[in-house]
């Protein structure tokens, strides 16, 4: 059937289709006033979004606070290190001429080969690798130097490209290492920096870097503009920025040059005997600073060498019965109590004791003799007697004021308070000769400061000084006096006794005479309990030899305390003491020489000047500069201008004295013909690089040739003899 009116039908359509699109058209501008209105859909803030489309942003990163010596030398400081990697696809190469893949595996791997460690074949292996983007070369690419970076990157190969990230460097390689520690990036369980650590902060995980990582630490600042889609900051945005702060610079006690020196002597003895543990702490017991102090094992704060042999700081976190050393506190309290009569005599060898029975070290004893023999000696019986006319309740009181048992509180972490049961007659007894109790290095530090230090006990400190760089304001370090255990007479009258364990007949510290110099000293062969078995070890080396030695024996400026724990020694003409001289002797004596060169009151020979600064100024001046003062220069480095000097400015030199300065460029290794030990020291010091020694005397052969570039150099043996 015919529709009677199609003009009808199509009339209604249009009215329909009008007031549907009215509709619509009305629905989007509702919906679009209410966005305008209200400025978010569905939730969102639609202002915000516009403006984070349009904002950057970006974190201006604080420094890490530095770490330096005494003087001013620096000990940790930040620094970055890259890390290799090698693009294999072309998808990101825009045009030939200019690949940003690697194009020539061959060229590229032999090329690498010489920069890092891995074989021209195990890097083109991983060169030829499918279906990936880009390779790293494990650890033989990362942490490398911007010298490396910068060799590489000469070499031209498309393709390579690096990774930045800050790291910590310490210039000095094995530097009191457990004590200044260490700080780094967060890593994941296999050791690898965490991809999410791209804005962390490096934190400390041992010694100074970790007990004051939150004064090391800055505090990161930021910035944030708003750009146009082409990168372009829009006109009249509003830049904010907060400033970074860095970090608090941290001034150790220690001096570089008897550090460097300490450090020598340690690895020289430790890789001669392999003890299982070694340490050697010299103080200035006026101020209770510690000037120097190292242990064995240690490791290389920059390339963690060594780090997994042992974590533990043996300072501070290491307790040990010291034994006979133990007799310098006994001593001191007896004569502080009166009951020290030196003439007096007893009878030697052996002491009943309530539960026990007391031996000398010589069985049999050495018959009737006198207290100040008995001491020469180190006869245990002796310094029995003079804790039972004490009384043992007020030799305990004295232990307490000693600091026996409590920590230092030197701020390192994980520092133990050591074990002192005194219970029993006969471990109370035990404890006048230093057995059945333990200790710690630093206790013993501490302690032995009251005796050299005319009674006031002065507490350890690794720092002197911790500095604002923003501001210049620097917090002193004060020293503390801890207590006064004793009266400086019986303080004086101690060292006048230690002196004869040096310089009698019948001395057991005779080996630690330094010819020009009194030393007060005491000697110590400690017995070490078996873990296994919770008895003492016996026969061979397992002791703990030690001694402390404190100088000049009138009016003493430094402390030395050295321990050695179980070296091995295959020769029978040697003795675990000889072992501890080794380490002993040579760093006393440079301790002493450095005390009496800055000592102006002593300073009358016409024949001693002081050393002028020449570091910051060229080359020629500085020769100029140095010919003036009539001293034997030597040069290490090929550039023009100096960087370093030794001895440092204003110390007291002799004239004709060996002066060592580096200048800017690569390390040379100078002609050491007829150089005495010590200077060569002198250029271990400078360098940072390891000397080691054959024979005694003069340089008469060096394993690296005059005027070779000395910079990757990791040993260099020099041998010695008799003119």
């Amino acid at each position: 059937m015919k529709n009677k009116n199609p003009l009808k039908n199509r009339k209604k359509i249009t009215i329909l289709l009008f007031f549907v699109t009215l509709t619509t058209f009305m629905v989007f501008v509702g919906r679009f006033t209410y966005i305008m209105v209200k400025g978010e859909i569905n939730g969102e803030d639609l202002s915000q979004n516009v403006n984070n489309l349009y904002t950057r942003s970006s974190v201006l990163e604080a420094n890490r606070g530095a770490i330096y010596d005494m003087g001013g030398n620096p000990v940790a400081v930040d620094a970055t290190s890259y890390s290799l990697i090698a693009v294999l696809t072309d998808k990101w190469s825009n045009t030939p001429e200019k690949p940003q893949h690697v194009v020539d595996k061959q060229k590229t791997a032999k090329a690498l080969a010489k920069y890092i460690a891995m074989s021209e074949e195990e890097i083109l292996k991983k060169l030829n690798q499918k279906n990936v983007n880009q390779v790293e070369f494990g650890s033989a690419g990362k942490k490398l130097t911007y010298d490396i970076k910068s060799s590489i990157e000469e070499e031209k190969l498309p393709g390579i490209i690096f990774n930045e990230t800050p790291t910590r460097l310490y210039p000095n390689g094995i530097f009191a290492s457990h004590i200044v520690g260490y700080a780094e990036l967060p890593t994941n369980e296999d050791g690898e920096v965490s991809e999410d650590s791209s804005n962390a902060d490096l934190s400390g995980l041992m010694g100074i870097e970790q007990a004051y990582n939150d004064v090391l630490t800055g505090k990161d600042g930021a910035i944030e503009y708003q750009k146009d889609s082409f990168g372009y900051v829009l006109p009249n945005s509003t830049i904010k920025s907060t400033d970074p702060v860095d970090g608090k610079d941290i001034y150790l006690t220690l001096d570089k040059r008897m550090q460097v020196y300490l450090e020598s002597i340690m690895t020289e003895v430790n890789d001669k005997y392999k003890p299982v543990g070694m340490t050697a702490t010299l103080m200035n017991p006026e101020t209770g600073a510690i000037i120097a102090a190292s242990q064995r094992p240690s490791f290389n704060g920059t390339t963690k060498e060594g780090i997994g042999d042992l974590w533990q700081n043996l300072l501070v976190e290491n307790t040990f019965e010291p034994g006979s050393t133990m007799k310098v506190l006994t001593l001191a309290a007896a004569v502080n109590e009166g009951v020290f009569n030196p003439n007096e005599t007893y009878m030697s060898g052996s002491k009943k004791i309530e539960g026990g029975k007391v031996n000398d070290h010589n069985v049999n004893g050495w018959g009737q003799i006198s207290y100040l023999e008995g001491l020469e000696r180190s006869s245990n019986v002796a310094f029995v007697n003079l804790m039972e006319k004490m009384g043992t309740e007020n030799w305990k009181e004295y232990l307490d004021k000693f600091g026996i048992g409590k920590t230092t509180s030197t701020g390192l972490p994980n520092e133990q308070e050591g074990f002192n049961p005194y219970m029993w007659p006969l471990e109370k007894a035990n404890t006048s000769f230093g057995q059945g109790l333990t200790v710690t290095v630093m206790q013993m530090m501490q302690a032995y400061s009251a005796v050299a230090n005319e009674g006031k006990m002065m507490k350890p400190q690794f720092i002197s000084k911790i500095v604002d760089p923003a501001t210049g304001k620097e917090t002193i370090i004060e020293p503390e006096v801890v207590s006064e255990p004793i009266s400086k007479e019986s303080a004086d009258q101690t060292l006048n006794y230690l002196k004869e364990v040096v310089y009698s007949e019948n001395g057991t510290g005779q080996a630690y005479k330094i010819e020009g110099h009194e030393i007060a000293a005491k000697t110590g062969t400690a017995q070490i309990v078996n873990p296994d078995t919770k008895m003492y070890y016996s026969g061979g080396n397992n002791y703990v030899y030690s001694v402390v030695g404190m100088a000049p024996a009138d009016d003493p400026k430094v402390v030395l305390y050295v321990t050695v724990q179980q070296p091995t020694i295959n020769d029978p003409s040697i003795i675990g003491g000889d072992v501890v001289k080794a380490v002993f002797n040579p760093v006393m004596k440079r301790a002493l020489e450095y005390q009496h060169l800055t000592d102006k009151s002593q300073v009358q020979n016409l024949n001693q000047i002081d050393m002028p600064k020449v570091t910051g100024i060229s080359k020629v001046d500085a020769l100029e500069k140095l010919n003036e003062t009539k001293v034997d220069v030597t040069i290490i480095g090929n550039g023009d201008t100096v960087v370093q000097q030794l001895p440092l400015p204003q110390e007291t030199i002799i004239k004709n004295q060996r002066i060592i300065v580096m200048t800017n460029g690569a390390m040379t290794m100078p002609d050491m013909s007829g150089w005495s030990k010590n200077d060569v020291l002198k250029v271990s010091e400078i360098t940072g690089i390891k000397f080691t020694f054959k024979g005694e005397g003069y340089v008469v052969e060096q394993s690296l040739m005059p005027q070779s570039n000395m910079q990757n150099e990791e040993t260099i043996t020099v041998t010695l003899a008799s003119p």
